[in-house]
């Protein structure tokens, strides 16, 4: 049998209060959709719930003074949503889960925890690809009559600002670049990368397209990715250079 006190770091004369501050704790710091990992996240929350009930502690801590009986899944899930009386009518559960702007452009599946009022459970679901900052999607009966409704809030990126589907970035390039033209590598939120070719006198706030590499989403024309040209000062100007610019009065 595991010692679910040594799980979760409390003595066996821990009290309520101290097995659920160690539970949060550790629930936060291993958590899935925070890169944790999730055999021990359900290690913990399995531990948490054994402890954090009053009978259950007590069938824990003694176990010869209790019936055991072995379940098989369903009568598991059905201790868990008795008390929303699932066999009779249909219930929603809804939670808010912040994603990355990179989880947008990828998609796919993700392990979340559900708190039922009868106790928390990881349950999978499938990010859609191309998901909106607020945007609501049902996953219906995910746990036999339980519809989950999730609404998805998508974290700032530091380099990326989005406008639909289209995303936006800024490169810096010195003036040398923008008089004579260059390419540049820009790699969009999977990590793929691609040339960007800037003509020769770009102007300094051009924005320069990369047509469909922005975000993708089924049904729709993929966006686009949209780099605006920054202009920087060369650090070092030879004086040559400078004396040939001052002869062509260049401000004519």
């Amino acid at each position: 049998m595991k010692d679910y006190y040594s799980v979760l770091g409390v003595s066996k004369t821990a009290s309520e209060s101290e097995i659920k501050k160690a539970y949060r704790k550790l629930a936060s710091q291993h958590h899935p959709d925070r890169g944790g990992d999730a055999g021990k996240f359900k290690e913990i929350q399995e531990a948490y719930d054994a402890l954090s009930n009053a009978s259950k502690r007590a069938e824990y801590d003694n176990p010869q003074g209790f019936y055991s009986q072995r379940h098989n899944f369903d009568d598991i899930l059905d201790q868990y949503f008795t008390h929303f009386n699932m066999r009779s009518q249909m219930q929603n559960s809804r939670i808010n889960l912040w994603i990355s702007l990179e989880d947008v452009a990828r998609g796919g599946p993700r392990l979340i925890t559900v708190n039922t009022g009868a106790g928390s459970m990881p349950i999978e679901i499938e990010i859609p690809q191309g998901i909106h900052d607020g945007e609501a999607v049902r996953y219906p009966k995910l746990i036999r009559n339980l519809d989950l409704v999730v609404g998805f809030r998508v974290n700032p990126h530091p380099e990326w600002k989005r406008d639909g589907l289209d995303i936006w970035c800024e490169k810096p390039l010195n003036f040398w670049e923008l008089i004579t033209g260059t390419e540049i590598p820009v790699q969009d939120l999977l990590g793929r990368s691609v040339s960007l070719k800037v003509p020769a006198r770009t102007k300094p706030g051009s924005s320069l397209r990369l047509k469909g590499r922005g975000l993708q989403r089924p049904g729709h024309n993929p966006g686009d990715i949209f780099v605006r040209i920054r202009a920087t000062m060369p650090e070092d100007i030879p004086d040559q250079i400078v004396d040939i610019l001052r002869k062509q009065d260049i401000n004519k």
